[in-house]
């Protein structure tokens, strides 16, 4: 993952994915801003809604489905109630049954990134829970190369 001083320079051009989300009263903890838990309740969202919508996947009968094997947080600044979000997703890198994804967060008409949050998915087969031999699925595979974002090479300058 990019360094957090990288990550913070994020813009939702970054993204080849945009999904909206309007904050809800329930979303903002005590101190008036958006629970943690809430950005991997958004981040799952984002990146299963890119999955059915296009990649084919049916989460109740797929022959294949991704399982959860790392998240990751870094917070900016806080969000809450009731500001839209609009959530961004990438990939970063696509293997033979694992993908890695970006996803950041931003708020509706405000230009810095609140939040970046990575999160690796293992794509198995449903009847082994195992991943299979062959890999993933052909069609996630393909829905999942358009949001690759080849890293670019650093200035030395």
């Amino acid at each position: 993952m990019a360094s957090s001083k990288h990550l913070k320079s994020r813009t939702r051009q970054d993204y080849p994915f945009m999904l909206e989300y309007r904050t809800r009263w329930s979303d903002n903890d005590m101190y008036n801003h958006m629970n943690n838990s809430v950005y991997n309740f958004l981040f799952d969202s984002v990146i299963n809604s890119y999955l059915m919508d296009h990649c084919g996947l049916r989460p109740p009968t797929s022959a294949q489905h991704p399982l959860m094997a790392h998240t990751h947080c870094d917070y900016f600044s806080a969000i809450s109630y009731p500001k839209v979000a609009e959530l961004g997703l990438r990939v970063n890198k696509l293997s033979r049954s694992s993908v890695v994804y970006e996803v950041a967060l931003f708020e509706k008409d405000v230009e810095q990134v609140k939040a970046v949050g990575e999160l690796v998915h293992v794509f198995v087969d449903r009847a082994t829970q195992r991943p299979n031999a062959e890999g993933m699925d052909d069609q996630f595979r393909r829905g999942l190369e358009k949001l690759v974002v080849v890293a670019q090479p650093r200035s030395k300058l």
